[in-house]
């Protein structure tokens, strides 16, 4: 490894550009190559979110997804397609690396929190020295913005992605005292009809591009029940062991 640049795994946090950490920002500022994932035809949310925090002669790597909703998870050219892409943006990230320059890949929240980072860092760490930078994660900033304790005294929390089969995400719902459900789009209303068979869904807290621009906070409840939510959204479940 000696020569060759290092790998920052940098997460920026949940929106807010504020809640960039003072670690980030010095990474940042000490490395002049940038990498980012984004959608086609979009900015990228992490790139936003770090953009305040961007020196004009940063050199900019764009890792553009194939495609991020339009084909189910579970469809079998979905992972064959991503493994792809992943070990593709490794590579033009390794080229880099390889040549003797430090690369900080911004990632949404946590890096190492349903971040893609963690896809570059499996393909590159064997070989690249590496550094990971804790982020924010979205469920943090989701939950200050509701002005929700997510959990107290001796509550159980579990991390669910909407994605799961109903049976599962009710199996798992009904053993946790508190929830937060990711991923959760097209996948709103088995969310919320899991919920109200375990006698969650009154509590059940819905927000929106928590910490960004447009964020909402509302309670499932008052939803319609074709409500279409945003790709950025979190179900927040608060745990009910503690003081009420």
């Amino acid at each position: 490894m000696s020569g060759h640049g290092i790998l920052y795994g940098v997460g920026v946090g949940p929106g807010d550009s504020e809640l960039v950490t003072l670690k980030a920002y010095r990474i940042l500022q000490a490395t002049r190559h940038v990498a980012y994932f984004a959608k086609q035809g979009k900015t990228g949310n992490a790139r936003r979110i770090a953009g305040p925090h961007l020196r004009e002669d940063h050199q900019t790597l764009r890792l553009e997804y194939p495609f991020t909703t339009e084909i189910p998870v579970d469809d079998a050219d979905y992972q064959p397609a991503m493994d792809r892409f992943y070990d593709a943006a490794a590579a033009r990230v390794a080229r880099h690396l390889a040549a003797g320059q430090d690369v900080a890949v911004l990632c949404e929240g946590d890096p190492f929190f349903y971040g893609s980072y963690m896809y570059l860092h499996q393909r590159l760490a064997r070989d690249f020295s590496s550094e990971i930078v804790p982020g924010v994660p979205g469920m943090s900033g989701c939950w200050a913005l509701a002005g929700t304790p997510i959990t107290q005294r001796d509550d159980v929390l579990t991390v669910l992605p909407g994605t799961l089969p109903a049976e599962a995400l009710r199996r798992r719902l009904a053993d946790s005292d508190a929830a937060v459900i990711m991923k959760v789009g097209r996948n709103l209303p088995a969310i919320r009809a899991a919920l109200a068979e375990v006698g969650a869904l009154e509590r059940a807290i819905l927000v929106e591009r928590g910490t960004m621009p447009g964020e909402r906070v509302v309670r499932l409840t008052e939803l319609g029940d074709d409500r279409r939510v945003p790709y950025f959204s979190i179900v927040l479940v608060p745990g009910c062991r503690g003081l009420q």
